[in-house]
Order: structure tokens, then C-alpha cells, then sequence
């Protein structure tokens, strides 16, 4: 006999038939007048996170609404990371519902906004402003070629006609996906500084993760307590064995045995692709021979922006 009941799968299954937390944000975009305006979502996650010419997030929404409309109609975003306030959320679950006007959403809205990175790198476009009390924000262009999506247009409110597409713009009657590439990533200091420095559990945001509509009077949710660390199991490789596997990694790029010994802690697995990436920075910086010095600056991902 299973422990477990069999339940029924049913439409929005993530909110109806499961208990599936999920990350609260904001996302804002703009409006046919050029203004921002936000909507709150959860479905959304990293999509692209290695080995493309770009990172990227996929966003699930109705495609009727004023945020599915603003990218088919600009095709830009920024996914604001909000904390854990109890009044921030309360903003959130007002500026959701259903057939709001944007200009109604905005009313007295709780957030404050401001111009992003992309606005001052571009000063002759027009981005959506990002929220000021986000701990993060990232800025985001729709890439709409892919899935053959650039023709989709915003208009109809009433449901799309097929065919639709498979993963990216109007995939469904009322429904719409969005790849979303990662143009630029804020962050506020203090985060910012544990991911340099090395984070500490201070350092984490507080962040709220809602389970979705779980009936039809409440929006439920669960506050943010502390974060906990928990050792990697470390099972280190041998010095040899990353100076067999280096040696046989590039004809010109080759690696000292000091610096095969910055290795040793990579699972073999993912022990090829390391070795690559340093191949690949050697080949950038003019280096044929890689020392422990070298990969410190390559083990550091944000030596550039400290040196910045």
C-alpha cells in the first residue's frame, strides 16, 4: 500500500494540484505610452545558464496580459527581485490582479523607480525603469527570432488563434513563453560584496516564495527566515590525474603542476570543461603556461570588476 494519494492534474497544476514554491518578483515593462508599468510573477527561471552566446530566463505567463502585450510589443524587461517585507508583498498580490489597467496598477504605487543600466549605456532607446528596493534586477531583451516568434504582434485580449509556437512567444490560446536574454544583472552592495568577497548567511536577501493561488480569498506565502550552510562533500581528485587530463587538453596552452593542484577539488566530471576555460583565458591573455598565479586570477570570476 503507498503512502501516497493519487490527485487529479488539473489546469495550473502548480497551484492546484501541488505545493510548488516559487520565487515572487516584479516585472516591469512599457507601457504604448513609454511609461513602466509592473505586473508580479513566479513563473519564471533560469533558462539559457551555460555553454550559449548569452544567459537567459524563461518567463510563463496569460498572454493577455499587460506584461505579455509590453514585450511582444518592445520586447524589453527588467525581473525585479523584491525582499521580504510584508508590505512589499502586499503591494505585489494588488499590482496582479486580473484586468487592471496599467495606470490603474501604477496608482500610488508602494515601489520607488529608477533608470537602470541599459538606459544609461543606451541613451537613445527607451527601457523600463527598475524598482529601487530590489536587492537585484535583471535587465532583459525578448529574444523573439527564436521559435520563429518575431511576428507575433500584442492586440488580441481575447485569446490567439494557431498555430502556435513550441517554447518561445504565443504558445497556446491564452498562453505565451518568453526567453528572455540577460543583458545586464544590479545588484545592491551589500550582496554584491559577499558574492565577490565571499558570501557569508548575512549576506543573503531576504526573499519571499509564494505557493501560488492556493484558493480563491488568499495569496499565500512564506517569509524568508536565514540561510544555512551545508559542506560540499569533497572528494578530491588526484594532482597526476588533472596533469594527465591537462596535458592532453590543448597542443600550446599547458599547465604547472601548482596549478593543476587548484584543481584537484573540480569533479572529475566537470573537470574537462575547467580546463578549457582556462585554455581559453590563457589563449586571450597571451599565456602558453599556466601557473597557480594565473589561476587565482582565473578562479576569481569577478577579477575584473574588482579591479574595476
Amino acid at each position: 500500500m503507498s503512502s501516497f494519494k493519487n490527485l487529479r492534474i488539473v489546469d495550473n497544476f502548480y497551484q492546484t494540484s501541488a505545493y510548488y514554491p516559487m520565487p515572487t518578483v516584479l516585472i516591469s515593462t512599457l507601457t504604448p505610452e513609454g511609461t513602466t508599468t509592473c505586473g508580479p510573477y513566479s513563473l519564471i527561471a533560469p533558462y539559457y545558464v551555460a555553454g550559449k552566446d548569452y544567459y537567459a530566463m524563461l518567463l510563463n505567463c496569460r498572454n493577455s496580459s499587460n506584461t505579455a502585450q509590453n514585450l511582444l510589443r518592445y520586447g524589453k524587461c527588467a525581473i525585479n527581485f523584491i525582499p521580504d517585507k510584508r508590505k512589499y508583498f502586499k503591494e505585489a498580490v494588488r499590482m496582479g490582479w486580473p484586468g487592471d489597467t496599467p495606470a490603474e496598477k501604477m496608482k500610488n504605487c508602494l515601489f520607488h523607480f529608477e533608470d537602470g543600466l541599459m538606459a544609461a549605456e543606451h541613451p537613445q532607446e527607451k527601457f523600463p525603469q527598475v524598482i529601487t528596493e530590489s536587492f537585484q534586477v535583471f535587465e532583459c531583451t525578448w529574444m523573439r527570432e527564436l521559435d520563429h516568434a518575431q511576428d507575433d504582434q500584442p492586440g488580441q485580449l481575447n485569446g490567439y488563434e494557431p498555430p502556435y509556437h513550441d517554447f518561445n512567444g504565443i504558445t497556446s490560446q491564452f498562453g505565451a513563453h518568453f526567453i528572455l536574454r540577460i543583458d545586464k544583472i544590479l545588484m545592491k552592495e551589500k550582496q554584491y560584496n559577499g558574492i565577490i568577497n565571499g558570501v557569508k548567511a548575512t549576506d543573503f536577501p531576504r526573499v519571499p516564495v509564494d505557493y501560488g493561488y492556493r484558493d480563491s480569498k488568499n495569496f499565500w506565502y512564506t517569509k524568508f527566515s536565514w540561510a544555512i550552510p551545508e559542506l560540499l562533500p569533497v572528494r578530491a581528485t588526484t594532482v597526476d590525474s588533472v596533469k594527465y587530463a591537462a596535458n592532453r587538453i590543448d597542443d600550446t596552452v599547458k599547465f604547472t603542476e601548482e596549478a593543476c593542484a587548484k584543481l584537484v577539488n573540480v569533479p572529475r566530471i566537470f573537470l574537462p570543461t575547467a580546463l578549457k576555460g582556462c585554455v581559453e583565458w590563457a589563449k586571450q591573455n597571451n599565456v602558453t603556461l599556466i601557473t597557480a598565479e594565473h589561476m587565482d586570477i582565473i578562479n576569481d570570476k569577478r577579477a575584473k570588476e574588482k579591479k574595476r
